[in-house]
């Protein structure tokens, strides 16, 4: 890296410097340190309020007013004695981040001066402005009130010395304003309907429980080169650059060894995540250069995502300790794997049975099927919102592209469920006994035990998986909330089961068997959902096409993804279930579509200023160079050989010419596309223009800077390279 080239912005990084506070005591000792979870209840709280809290954890049940103001002492001494000098409530705004607004422990103490105090009153509702946050139209300025209320499911914790409450957040008419609230919804309706379910298997079963556990993937850079590409602090990923000469082709980035600065930033986060409950487990290098991931263990899904959002938060600011910038973008640099956020997504009952799990008999592997084929229809009916619930202006650059799986729906089940499942549609009920879980493989090495061998392999070309216990939903995105799929999920999920539960219950009524009932329904969704279900390469063009055939959606277009939202289908099942109404769903569609937009407006306006500012007068400099260079070498040589030795620098000289010609056509098509999407009122249409006019003339413009790139001075070039970017030092 030539420092003439561009002034590296931040301070001077110190390996030395930086810290890695360990704690002498073990994980378990620290683990949950600033959370208020029930140790930390019962350690503050009065016996009856810790035991009325609890109960209503339990059981799903409110917070009684009268309890809320114990309970809220008791939590304001506890954070006060951790350090704590604020609260908020923390929620979830349709950003795919998290708001929060601080209050100090105090009021008037009636002498002049102030009294710590936290009320019942302030711990289970406050009143946010709800007009300032994307709402699709349901606040206006003019109408600003809105509500957060206390999760209780989802523990308190403290983060910089403030206490954060995690709540949901709905406008003043109601409407959920927030990813919580329907998240929320959805998990109680699989809760109802897998408990209806499973209560054909085991009357004992009372709840079911969805789980997730999300593998959060995240490039690392440098944060003096970050600070000299605006297109990387504007908009988190790079509009320009050329491939390094080596990327990812070796291969031998994936589950290396991890850098020692990286490594140090990795414990430090870890560290700081199981203060704060969050079960980090696992880190690894990803496949591409300066990529890694971090996975927890498994936890319900509600307090799993609160966990994702408050982890992105704190990775930031982590980084920020070790001269480091995360970037948690789908595809922050081309030709190399973006990231994403594989969610992996069960259902277990509170008699803790997996029901993704095949079991030892043939009636526990009855009731696996069962689970399993409802998720399959449900799928299958909703593939294009499962699409929608995953799908953004970011993310969009990484599907279908360097593994990551692609842009249509579909379900891998591997060869022995497959197999199974044709079983069950020719009505061979005896191949039940043969499904299994893991078995034993000997590999032929003494030294080598016995190897347990999955019941299914696994697909990285699959965007919904199923991994043995459990379905990897694939195509989430790395800065995308977790609960925009989960609630989706859930909620189609439920839904599906519902209407399994009654039509098995229908069958039974007219005197069939119970266990005959649920075979010929299972049978039937089989059958319903075979266009679903594909075992092969997902990147094949004869897929996409076999896709179509299908009926499956294969709509590549963002703007018009989204509109699976509006579908008839699509408003009755989720009003079916209560996770949204049709005003809730028409407004987030709003906010969809006027994100995507301004997505892609500001990339536009970047590369923009970028081309003309930075990069045309740097590729002109450079050929006034070759000019001059030019102009001396027919001075000191006789015609024909000035004429053979300048030959080269001419072809340069008007390659350049040519790309530095169309850059600035395309940089006027550019703002001309832009000015006439701007001027539509439709945020819809405006969306698709800008999917349609504005980003077809940005990779234009991309790709002949690209070529600029490789043609001047490395000296002149003005921002930080790929081989730069991607590689610590």
């Amino acid at each position: 890296m030539s420092k003439l080239r561009f002034k590296v912005v931040g301070e001077a990084f110190d390996r030395k410097a930086v810290k890695v506070n360990i704690p002498e005591k073990r994980p378990d000792e620290y683990y949950g340190e600033f959370v208020f979870n029930r140790k930390a209840m019962y350690q503050y709280l009065p016996k009856a309020t810790f035991e009325g809290l609890v109960h209503a954890i339990d059981h799903r049940q409110p917070l009684s007013r009268e309890l809320a103001d114990s309970v809220a002492e008791g939590m304001r001494r506890w954070a006060i004695d951790k350090g704590a000098r604020h609260y908020t409530h923390w929620f979830h705004p349709l950003t795919d981040g998290t708001a929060e607004k601080h209050d100090a422990f105090i009021d008037h103490d009636g002498k002049g001066g102030v009294v710590e105090e936290f009320t019942g009153k302030l711990l289970v509702q406050q009143e946010p402005d709800a007009s300032s946050f994307p709402n699709g139209g349901i606040r206006n300025t003019f109408e600003a009130r809105g509500y957060s209320a206390w999760d209780i499911s989802s523990p308190a914790f403290i983060l910089d010395k403030t206490l954060c409450i995690p709540t949901i957040f709905i406008s003043y008419t109601g409407e959920s304003l927030d990813y919580k609230t329907p998240l929320l919804r959805a998990l109680n309706a699989v809760d109802k309907a897998g408990t209806a379910v499973a209560r054909f298997f085991d009357p004992k079963v009372n709840h079911v429980i969805s789980y997730l556990g999300w593998e959060q993937e995240y490039f690392l850079v440098d944060e003096g080169l970050y600070a000299a590409r605006p297109d990387l602090v504007m908009t988190g990923r790079t509009l320009m650059g050329h491939e390094s000469a080596k990327n990812q082709q070796l291969e031998d980035h994936y589950f290396g060894a991890i850098p020692s600065r990286v490594e140090s930033f990795m414990l430090d986060l870890e560290i700081e995540c199981h203060k704060l409950g969050i079960p980090a487990k696992t880190r690894h290098n990803e496949v591409a250069p300066n990529q890694f991931e971090l996975a927890p263990i498994f936890e319900e899904t509600n307090l799993a995502n609160d966990h994702n959002l408050l982890l992105m938060s704190v990775m930031a600011e982590v980084a920020r300790r070790h001269n480091f910038r995360v970037l948690l973008h789908e595809k922050p640099f081309a030709g190399v794997n973006g990231s994403g956020k594989h969610n992996n997504w069960s259902l277990g009952t509170d008699t803790g049975v997996l029901l993704f799990a095949p079991g030892k008999t043939a009636e526990d592997n009855l009731q696996f099927i069962t689970f399993v084929v409802n998720v399959m229809a449900a799928v299958n009916k909703y593939n294009g919102l499962l699409k929608a619930s995953i799908s953004s202006a970011t993310n969009a650059h990484r599907l279908g592209a360097n593994e990551a799986p692609p842009a249509i729906i579909s379900i891998f089940t591997g060869k022995q469920l497959a197999s199974i499942l044709e079983a069950l549609e020719n009505s061979n009920v005896a191949e039940l006994e043969s499904l299994s879980g893991k078995m034993g493989k000997n590999v032929g090495i003494y030294q080598i035990p016995e190897i347990m061998i999955d019941n299914t392999d696994r697909n990285r070309t699959s965007p919904f998986a199923f991994t043995g216990n459990r379905f990897e939903f694939r195509a989430v995105g790395s800065s995308a909330n977790c609960a925009s799929a989960m609630l989706v999920l859930n909620a189609a999920v439920a839904d599906q089961l519902n209407d399994f539960a009654s039509k098995v219950n229908t069958r039974v009524e007219k005197g069939e068997a119970l266990r005959q009932a649920i075979l010929e329904e299972v049978k039937s969704l089989i059958i319903e959902s075979k266009a679903i279900h594909f075992d092969g390469n997902g990147y094949s063009d004869e897929w996409k096409e076999e896709a179509a055939r299908r009926g499956l959606d294969c709509e590549t277009s963002v703007p018009k993804i989204f509109d699976s939202y509006l579908s008839a289908a699509s408003i009755e099942m989720f009003e079916r279930t209560g996770v949204l109404n049709r005003v809730e769903l028409e407004a987030r569609n709003e906010v969809k579509w006027e994100m995507y937009t301004k997505k892609i407006q500001i990339e536009a306006r970047v590369l923009g200023d970028l081309a003309i500012n930075h990069i045309i007068p740097v590729a002109t400099r450079y050929q006034s160079f070759l000019v001059d260079n030019l102009v001396k070498i027919k001075s000191l040589f006789d015609e024909s050989k000035s004429a053979k030795i300048a030959q080269q620098d001419l072809q340069t000289i008007e390659t350049i010419a040519e790309h530095m010609s169309i850059i600035k056509e395309e940089v006027e098509k550019m703002v001309s596309a832009r000015k006439e999407a701007n001027a539509l009122r439709c945020e819809r249409e405006k969306a698709i223009a800008y999917h349609d006019n504005v980003i077809p003339a940005m990779e234009n413009i991309r790709y002949h800077i690209d070529k600029l790139e490789l043609m001047v001075d490395n000296e002149m070039w003005p921002l930080p390279k790929y081989r730069e970017l991607l590689f610590i030092r």
